[in-house]
């Protein structure tokens, strides 16, 4: 089996108006190629009435931020044109190539009683020779992601990307790229298999997970795998949610800084310059 390298606590952050748990990056783990950040919002109220919950218009550059929304309803707004808005076990996939600019937040979506967001941002790397590639924006709604039953029908995953004992995802990515979202009963119990020579991770939203019958997972901790075997074992002591991860490693320079993730300091400094002089584009 595939044995573990690490296993991360989220650490507690804000993103605008959003309480974040962050288990990538921490000190003991700054970059899981290619993943190169993990945001767990909530799960949050929004209240009717209450202060529009709503990150303001930023630009990205080099690397692919995608959004899997697990409750709760988030609206988008990007400087190619695009206005979107996905809800629970739905995914919105950007890749910022040379730049993009966005905004977005959680809405009532109609609800006068109020809403529960909870969500996870990933931050998927871009090789160098995509980096400035042109910006895509993808919206993936429920209908088109498919699911995938194991642990005799206790753990059903949402098959975002990647190909999962033959059931395929429906995002286009840039490098080989599995992902999943996941709902566990307690009792769940039986394999998980991966690409050999991938980096595999898992992260636990809610619930407790034994892992290869000797290390247990509980809600915002981040396991991460070792790339020597396929298969990982899990049993579920409680119930549960999860995202599951896998990415064939870039294995290149990476500089990050705020919004931008390159492969030098000096491609950085010519991102922010480039943001200045509007080059990224605008929001109408």
């Amino acid at each position: 089996m595939r044995n573990i390298r690490i296993i991360t606590n989220g650490i507690p952050t804000s993103v605008g108006p959003l309480i974040i748990n962050q288990p990538l990056p921490v000190g003991e783990l700054r970059y899981a190629d290619p993943f190169v950040l993990l945001h767990h919002a909530g799960p949050q109220r929004i209240e009717p009435g209450s202060e529009v919950h709503k990150v303001e218009s930023h630009p990205h550059r080099g690397f692919e931020p995608v959004s899997f929304v697990f409750s709760g309803t988030v609206i988008h707004r990007d400087s190619l044109g695009n206005v979107g808005k996905i809800s629970g076990g739905e995914v919105q996939w950007i890749t910022s190539g040379k730049g993009i600019l966005h905004e977005e937040g959680p809405s009532l979506d109609g609800s006068s009683t109020g809403v529960d967001l909870e969500l996870i941002q990933l931050w998927i790397n871009l090789p160098s020779e995509k980096k400035m590639m042109e910006p895509a924006y993808q919206e993936l709604h429920k209908t088109a992601i498919p699911d995938l039953l194991l642990c005799n029908g206790k753990l059903r995953l949402a098959v975002v990307a990647g190909d999962m004992k033959g059931i395929v995802g429906p995002a286009v990515t840039q490098t080989p790229i599995s992902a999943a979202m996941g709902w566990f009963e307690e009792g769940a119990n039986g394999m998980i298999d991966f690409i050999h020579d991938d980096c595999m991770l898992l992260y636990v939203l809610a619930g407790t997970l034994e892992i290869n019958d000797e290390h247990v997972a509980s809600a915002h901790q981040l396991v991460v795998f070792d790339n020597k075997a396929d298969e990982v074992s899990i049993r579920a002591r409680e119930a549960g949610r999860l995202l599951l991860l896998s990415g064939q490693p870039l294995n290149e320079p990476i500089a990050t800084y705020g919004p931008f993730v390159m492969n030098s300091e000096e491609e950085i400094r010519e991102a922010f310059r480039d943001y200045a002089g509007g080059k990224f584009g605008t929001l109408e």
